[in-house]
């Protein structure tokens, strides 16, 4: 007996390292091992064995909460959108083949990613398969599943290039013409953490703030993933994600802001003149590689077959236009880890672990506020940032007809603006200049110019600014307090000056001094109930749509001014009959037929920005949206957060909109990494079948 133990160990010994793996990648998942747990407000919390079978289950439950933006996000990962949403899903597969993400992802899924990673990748697809096959009435494309492992690969490449803004270049370069991707884009977002030396009771504060879109592929859900492989956090995550983008777990916790550093070159390619596939680079005339990029496209009841070509050029993705011949070259379309790096965060017990992670440089972009048990907090400017030629001005189109313009390193995290363990106490980010971190001489400085990072303030880091000068420590209420805020600066921070707004004589304009009353009475709070942020709120939606123009002189006139007031009040009248609204009774939080009177203006702490709903009434669509609130103590993580809706975007589910009272009250929930409390505490408990 022990000489055939002996010999079967010497064979799985020596059997090749890569089919080992492949071996337990392949291993099913036995569901009945996985406990989905619901708590009173539908969140799900998943237990498993391992990392790969907590994977699975947070698939399944987030399919049963929001199965449609989860495929429609994986269908834009294989180039399938167009197939299901038209003309619209077109555009989204066009640049998937333009990029050459799938040549990207199947070029480098097996040497780049790490095997542990694989087995989380596989169990996710395995508990979404699984879902699809149990479902298939839900199922929107039938050859959308199975889904692997590229292509969740895929998509998150896609939209880490979005975020790169690889939509926002192309619309250039085809002069307006292409819209841009808002949906598949992440937004604003408010971040603060603050240790024991600027803290009352001697803890950490973390405040996890996003400012998503309200729906849809980046909108956060929120989700506990627990495994005996080490993983427990607490967090969000957006559709098709296998682990938590940003969260707590029992050690560390981090948010992240959208940052606004060069992440993008265009170049313009010097064409030969009679060879239209030929271009100049270094004196040499080279070729355009060209392939035919063919997707479907749904047209009515039809699905036909579109062809496109597609180019290539040294700097890479390429695009022949009437104005010319341009290449765009990103470092976002150059690794495939992103996805990793998040798990490496999730898994992360200390900042030197999480700093290793962050020294993958694999996800391109987004602030990091982060915080510990230990004491620790910590700020960067993260990103794939290429070192470029001080001789160009990287900020416009460049020449691509020179190796001089063709970047191939990118610069260490070390070079990238942060803070670590300021004296202050304190590090925050508002999606303004991350030299303005902290306080005083701690702050980063601009070391390098062709980074391009933002240098602008906003009215949410002027205000967190002024909220925190007074205090020598903060308490755990002021902490909410300052994250609650709804109030503007005393000076305005928007990209161009507004202050002719609330300038003006009433006495000179008598047609419109009701309105120039109002807002010289606003004490700038944007309060449901409050009917200067109603007026406010009228008169900026008269002002977007001809920003440009105020953009490009830098202010508002006076006689602008009253124009816009004068445009405001008819919109008001003719709506409303009246002048005297309150901002509640023009912007909703909207969800089915639940329609609430919505708080919040554009560029608060605790924003709101919204469309046009119906009978003139607006409705949030994007601002405050995921929030977590975090005290590290000795005994752990106390945890509270609040998600805009609820847990789940099924019209007939409680959790539909659970949520909505609390959010515009500011409330939040007490949440758990604990094990044990959850159990005790289950409204639900199941097996992903």
């Amino acid at each position: 007996m022990r000489r055939i133990v002996f010999f079967l160990i010497c064979i799985i010994g020596s059997y090749p390292l890569q089919a080992q793996i492949n071996l337990e990648l392949e291993r099913p998942i036995n569901p009945n091992q996985i406990d989905i747990i619901r708590d009173k407000w539908g969140v799900p919390h998943i237990f498993g064995k391992t990392d790969a079978s907590v994977a699975y289950g947070l698939a399944w439950a987030h399919a049963e909460d929001d199965f449609a933006t989860i495929q429609q996000s994986l269908m834009a990962g294989k180039g399938m959108l167009a197939q299901y949403k038209g003309k619209e899903g077109a555009q989204v597969d066009y640049i998937v083949r333009l990029l050459r993400i799938p040549e990207l992802v199947d070029d480098r899924f097996d040497t780049d990613l790490s095997a542990d990673f694989k087995k989380v990748l596989q169990g996710y697809c395995e508990g979404l398969n699984a879902y699809a096959e149990k479902h298939k009435k839900e199922v929107l494309l039938k050859n959308l599943f199975p889904v692997t492992p590229k292509d969740m690969i895929r998509y998150s490449v896609l939209q880490l290039c979005i975020l790169s803004g690889a939509d926002k270049a192309l619309s250039s370069i085809f002069g307006g013409t292409v819209p841009l991707l808002e949906n598949f884009k992440t937004q604003g977002s408010n971040a603060f953490a603050f240790n024991s030396k600027k803290t009352t009771d001697g803890n950490v504060y973390l405040a996890i703030n996003a400012h998503q879109p309200l729906e849809g592929p980046v909108a956060f859900y929120e989700a506990h993933l627990n495994s005996e492989e080490g993983w427990n956090i607490l967090g969000a995550n957006f559709p098709g994600a296998p682990s938590i983008l940003h969260g707590v777990n029992e050690h560390l916790g981090w948010a992240h802001t959208v940052n606004e550093p060069d992440k993008l070159d265009v170049y313009q390619l010097e064409m030969h003149a009679k060879n239209k596939n030929q271009y100049l680079f270094d004196g040499n005339w080279e070729s355009l590689e060209e392939k035919k990029a063919v997707f479907k496209v749904k047209l009515k009841l039809l699905k036909v077959n579109i062809s496109r070509p597609v180019y290539w050029s040294k700097y890479g993705p390429t695009i022949k236009t009437d104005r010319g011949t341009f290449s765009i070259r990103m470092p976002a379309q150059m690794d495939i880890r992103g996805l990793e790096q998040w798990y490496r965060f999730n898994k992360a017990r200390n900042f030197s672990e999480f700093k290793a992670a962050l020294e993958m440089r694999a996800i391109p972009g987004y602030n990091i506020v982060y915080a510990d048990k230990y004491d620790t907090i910590y700020y960067i400017s993260n990103g794939r940032i290429p070192v470029r030629n001080k001789g160009y001005n990287w900020k416009s189109t460049l020449p691509g007809n020179t190796s001089k313009t063709l970047w191939n390193e990118l610069h260490p995290i070390s070079a990238l603006p942060q803070v670590l363990q300021p004296t202050t106490g304190f590090v925050y980010n508002t999606n303004h200049s991350p030299f303005h971190s902290t306080e005083g001489k701690e702050n980063p400085v601009v070391t390098d110019i062709t980074m391009g990072y933002e240098t602008l303030e906003n009215n949410r880091s002027k205000r967190f600014e002024a909220l925190l000068q007074p205090l020598n420590k903060v308490s755990y209420e002021d902490f909410k307090r300052i994250k609650f805020d709804r109030q503007f600066p005393s000076t305005f921070y928007f990209p161009y000056n507004i202050d002719s707004l609330f300038l003006l004589d009433e006495t000179k304009y008598p047609d419109i001094a009701d309105l120039v009353v109002q807002l010289k009475n606003w004490d700038k709070k944007g309060d449901a109930t409050n009917i200067g942020a109603g007026t406010f709120f009228m008169v900026y939606h008269d002002i977007v749509p001809k920003r440009s123009k105020y953009m490009k002189q830098g202010f508002i006139s006076l006689e602008d001014a009253a124009e816009i007031l004068r445009s405001a009040k008819a919109t008001m009248l003719q709506q409303f009959s009246r002048t005297n609204l309150q901002l509640g009774d023009v912007q909703k939080l909207v969800r089915g037929n639940l329609a609430l009177p919505l708080p919040g203006l554009p560029d608060q702490l605790a924003p709101m920005y919204s469309i046009p709903y119906k009978d003139g009434l607006y409705k949030g669509n994007q601002g405050d949206a995921y929030i977590e609130l975090v005290k590290f103590t000795k005994d752990g993580p106390i945890i509270e957060s609040l998600n805009v809706y609820g847990a789940s975007a099924r019209k007939d589910s409680p959790h539909y909109t659970d949520q909505m009272q609390m959010f515009v009250e500011q409330k939040t929930k007490p949440m758990t990494l604990n094990k044990e409390l959850v159990y005790q505490q289950a409204v639900k408990k199941y097996h992903p079948l």
